[in-house]
């Protein structure tokens, strides 16, 4: 079905006019958002292919939020920099949301956000997640919040196409990419828009809001960033799941959602969305609403989310070692000789974990070139060396303390927590499978839910807070075989 020909064949025929996008022009210093990065994003919802890199080599600004498996905070006023530095460290943050435009947002003063904080902010690690909070549907009371803001224009038009409120969908987004301009942050980024909850039963109310959010999301495109939409499971996001399954060629469809659904579930679901919209890198959940949280002693009033965006958390391949033997595994018990056990039986050490413990030693410089499997007495001689060299008492035995220390040898001690992906998270995760049978994750570079499950499991062993976060002092215990 054709639509708004006018305003379609006006944005699609004159792309220079992005230089004078609704709302107002862009900064003199910037060029046209589209043209600037040379991003592309089709008008059908396809987002375009986007670096995951702060920005492409020589073009200014960030690409925000790139790939992430992680958790997000956002409250009213932007923090400043020593919060965003306190919570870096100390908070399994990895994203931070913040209102960047829009009239109707509770907190229009913005003093902290500015290019510079978004720029320190994003060399720290932080992904943003700009949010636009203007124009909100006609039948939530809650707004117009001021004098000078507008709600959603409801009236349906002589085609009954809520073309006016269309065109406030396009203004807003051309006024929240001037803003990521400001901000310095690039196309291909994700901007969102936060349409509170209201009333699905008003026809009129709803129906605009899907159309100020079909204008949104087509100048979001033709500007070249992605569309991303907020809003109240029960309100916003069925309204648009059920015109996506219903009316497919109604509305353009914003490329994510950000479901505000607190069952304080740390996932992706939602019992007002099915499970075939917004998948594969397109969802995040807002899963618990205004709360305080205090961490590394400060305190802030946040709202928390749960994000999968783009390809998610990716490690890197690890290079194989010692010819190709397998060093990672679910479980590292102690190893000792072949005995004699008291029933008469001959106990043997586990051929593949010895290959390990003779590969692990080698790369600490202990040991010779076999990983043949074979716990013998070269074995033991380079394993007293070894603990000796480490301040262990010598024994034949190689234990789990042992394992331990030996796997974190080489992680660099730097803070790990939800959301990061790295072979400093391979070390860690082999270290915890060491501590104890009851403690595992798997091996594979994403710091996750399991592996911060056995880093809490880990921290209570031996006495700390469980935050599921790993730093430099721990580290340091674990390079020492600390278990309990």
């Amino acid at each position: 079905m054709t639509r708004r020909p006018r305003l379609r064949a006006l944005l699609a025929a004159v792309p220079l006019l992005l230089v004078l996008p609704l709302a107002g022009p862009l900064p003199a210093t910037a060029a046209p958002a589209a043209v600037r990065t040379g991003a592309t994003v089709a008008t059908t919802g396809t987002l375009a292919s986007a670096d995951d890199t702060a920005a492409r080599e020589g073009e200014p600004g960030v690409v925000t939020p790139r790939n992430l498996t992680g958790l997000a905070f956002d409250q009213c006023h932007t923090p400043d920099q020593k919060t965003m530095n306190t919570w870096w460290r100390a908070s399994p943050y990895q994203a931070v949301g913040v209102y960047a435009s829009g009239k109707s947002r509770a907190c229009r003063d913005q003093p902290n956000l500015t290019a510079e904080w978004v720029a320190k902010q994003s060399s720290t690690g932080w992904r943003i997640l700009p949010i636009t909070l203007g124009p909100q549907a006609s039948c939530n009371p809650r707004f117009p919040r001021y004098r000078n803001d507008e709600t959603v224009n409801p009236r349906p038009g002589k085609n009954g196409r809520y073309d006016l409120a269309y065109e406030q969908g396009v203004k807003s987004a051309s006024g929240a990419v001037n803003k990521a301009a400001d901000l310095g942050i690039a196309a291909g980024s994700t901007l969102w828009y936060d349409m509170e909850g209201f009333d699905l039963g008003n026809k009129n109310c709803r129906e605009s809001a899907l159309s100020f959010l079909d204008g949104w999301t087509d100048r979001i495109h033709t500007l070249g960033y992605v569309s991303g939409v907020y809003s109240s499971a029960g309100s916003g996001i069925k309204a648009l799941d059920g015109a996506r399954q219903n009316r497919p060629h109604r509305f353009s469809m914003p490329d994510r959602v950000w479901i505000a659904d607190w069952d304080g579930q740390q996932n992706l679901t939602s019992t007002s969305l099915s499970n075939t919209g917004w998948t594969d890198g397109d969802r995040m959940k807002q899963y618990r609403g205004g709360h305080d949280e205090t961490w590394g002693g400060v305190t802030i009033n946040i709202d928390s989310s749960y994000l999968d965006l783009g390809k998610g958390t990716r490690a890197p391949d690890e290079a194989e070692v010692c010819n190709g033997t397998q060093i990672s595994y679910r479980d590292y018990m102690n190893l000792s000789p072949t005995r004699t056990a008291s029933d008469g039986s001959t106990v043997v050490a586990d051929e593949s974990r010895t290959a390990a413990l003779q590969c692990v030693l080698r790369l600490d410089g202990f040991a010779g070139g076999r990983t043949d499997g074979e716990y013998d007495a070269e074995l033991i001689s380079v394993v007293r060396s070894w603990q000796r060299h480490h301040g262990f008492d010598e024994s034949r035995t190689w234990s789990r303390e042992n394992w331990v220390a030996a796997l974190s040898e080489y992680a660099r001690g730097t803070r790990l927590k939800f959301g990061d992906g790295s072979n400093q998270v391979r070390y860690l995760q082999r270290t915890l499978n060491a501590v104890a049978a009851k403690i595992r994750t798997p091996v594979n570079g994403l710091y996750l839910a399991a592996t911060t499950k056995a880093v809490k499991q880990w921290q209570r062993r031996v006495g700390l807070e469980a935050t599921g976060i790993i730093t430099g002092p721990q580290w340091r215990l674990l390079k020492q075989g600390q278990r309990s």
